[in-house]
């Protein structure tokens, strides 16, 4: 019996628009599956079987795949790059919050996550250790972590005080800001390329010998669609204005923030060795500890 489509997690928001272009205008044979709660929802569902690839945040895949207790054989590899440009993670706190004035009053504060691993989780040590919070003597830099798993819960709980702050992408939060539902304090770079492709063990191996050929198609029209939305911007701020929650003019400033591969097949080890580092020093992940960085990443036999 020959394979169905490809089930491909996503997060729906603007950046999953050469997706749906690839979907739409080039064939791509995939039933496309929304995960709004993120990479770290993406992980469980991909180790779980209920996707067989998925689009999401660098951190998050690599935080899964290093963590010592990862089980088995990590579920997923690194087999592509759809985002190179990093990510800007606003840091937003209640409308109604005085005392949290700035990224320096977050100190020892509750910081809201979307789930743990997830690129909230892992950017709020990364955060901690660029402002010298995170020390071996103080390897918990934060006074609870509060678990929310959705953008509208992390939205809440700052303002009712079960969290005092969140990250969350620039765009995304935008437009609460400018409805005075929270506040911006704050933001932050990732210090990477911000976005991967991932696919189940059960369709790359381990070295990729046995790589699917659906995935190998899959970077073909992810291609295409790419290129279809760089050569048609007006028709990519009307689709994301329309369909995904952005103002017309937010999706256009987007625009100029953001840089798509132009060839999604394959993944530069500098970026997930300079990755691991930066989680090993923030203490998301364990040196010696857990897999490797050149084991994370399958490359298709007899590609480039």
């Amino acid at each position: 019996m020959a394979p169905g489509p490809l089930k491909i997690g996503f997060v729906p928001e603007h950046f999953s628009t050469p997706l749906y272009f690839a979907k739409t205008y080039f064939g791509l044979d995939a039933e496309l599956i929304p995960f709004p709660s993120g990479t770290g929802h993406m992980v469980t569902a991909i180790r779980a079987g209920e996707i067989d690839v998925g689009i999401g945040l660098t951190e998050g895949w690599i935080a899964g795949l290093g963590k010592e207790d990862a089980p088995g054989d990590g579920g997923y590899r690194l087999v592509g790059t759809y985002v190179q440009s990093p990510l800007c993670w606003a840091i937003s706190t209640g409308a109604a919050r005085p005392e949290i004035s700035s990224v320096q009053s977050l100190q020892s504060k509750k910081i809201g996550v979307s789930r743990i691993g997830s690129g909230s989780y892992v950017m709020g040590y990364v955060l901690a250790d660029q402002q010298g919070w995170l020390t071996p003597a103080n390897p918990e830099p934060w006074a609870d972590t509060v678990v929310l798993n959705t953008f509208e819960n992390l939205r809440n709980a700052v303002n009712s005080g079960d969290a005092d702050f969140f990250m969350w992408e620039h765009f995304t939060s935008k437009r609460y800001y400018d409805s005075g539902e929270i506040r911006r304090v704050g933001e932050i770079y990732t210090p990477w390329s911000s976005w991967k492709i991932v696919a189940s063990t059960a369709l790359v191996g381990d070295g990729g010998s046995g790589f699917d050929g659906r995935v190998a198609d899959l970077f073909g029209k992810l291609d295409q669609g790419i290129a279809h939305f760089l050569a048609n911007q007006e028709e990519a701020v009307k689709y994301i204005s329309t369909n995904l929650d952005y103002s017309e003019e937010d999706a256009r400033e987007w625009l100029k923030t953001v840089t798509f591969v132009e060839k999604t097949e394959g993944v530069d080890a500098k970026v997930v060795q300079s990755c691991v580092s930066i989680l090993q020093k923030a203490g998301v992940l364990k040196e010696g500890k857990g897999r490797e960085p050149a084991s994370m990443v399958v490359t298709r036999e007899g590609s480039s």
